[in-house]
């Protein structure tokens, strides 16, 4: 069984984890028979969103719990990630990425990331393992590795996004919603999912091939040991 590490950064697409991209992520793990493990900061999420009105509101929520929303309590500290324990990683997107998982959202191309997603990152690149990002995730991934994996991912076609990317040392390529990005170089998946204002079919088949490509990468990877 292909065992997945998926990082959550919230619940809800303003503030936290894009629900429906995570729900669909863990759907299709599930229906190719991943186990899964949910990972979140333990840390205060940057603000929060009211996802009725887009105003942001007077209250602190923190990322773990809120991911506890999302994976049904299933979920620990990304301090406990290990990449050695697992044979891919999925990270599904959402403004939290760029807010609670980095500040890309407020630095752009000059963005740091959260110490321990950088940690677990590149502990999956060099343990060869791969990795699927969705959405702003890839960018936020560049933002972590970029100046010395320089990976190709998609985030569909923002410029403003994809020119940080360039310039965080990653390329960028465009891809429709329901296609994928393959860096076969780093063993890096990505999709652009809501990078786009699609409809949610087009978007789910993308991160159902992003999923696909995943696990075929890892079980690949894991018979080529084994060999």
């Amino acid at each position: 069984m292909t065992k997945v590490a998926v990082i959550l950064s919230g619940c809800g697409h303003m503030d936290g984890a894009e629900i429906r991209e995570a729900v669909v992520s863990l759907l299709a793990l599930s229906r190719e028979g991943a186990e899964v493990q949910c990972f979140a900061p333990d840390i205060a999420q940057h603000h929060v969103v009211n996802h009725l009105t887009g105003k942001e509101m007077p209250e602190s929520r923190n990322v773990l719990v809120e991911a506890a929303r999302i994976a049904r309590g299933k979920v620990k500290p990304l301090s406990e990630a290990k990449a050695k324990d697992f044979d891919a990683l999925v990270i599904p997107g959402g403004f939290g990425v760029a807010k609670n998982l980095s500040n890309l959202a407020f630095k752009g191309p000059e963005a740091q990331v959260l110490p321990d997603f950088a940690r677990v990152v590149s502990e999956f690149l060099a343990q060869h393992k791969p990795i699927g990002a969705i959405c702003i995730a890839p960018a936020v991934l560049v933002a972590a590795i970029g100046r010395d994996y320089a990976p190709t991912v998609t985030i569909g076609e923002d410029k403003g996004t994809a020119e940080a990317i360039a310039k965080m040392g990653g390329t960028h390529v465009n891809r429709p919603s329901d296609d994928i990005a393959v860096d076969e170089k780093n063993n890096i998946v990505s999709c652009s999912a809501y990078m786009r204002n699609d409809e949610l079919a087009p978007i789910a088949d993308g991160i159902e091939k992003l999923v696909s490509k995943v696990i075929a990468l890892a079980q690949s990877s894991k018979a080529r040991k084994i060999a």
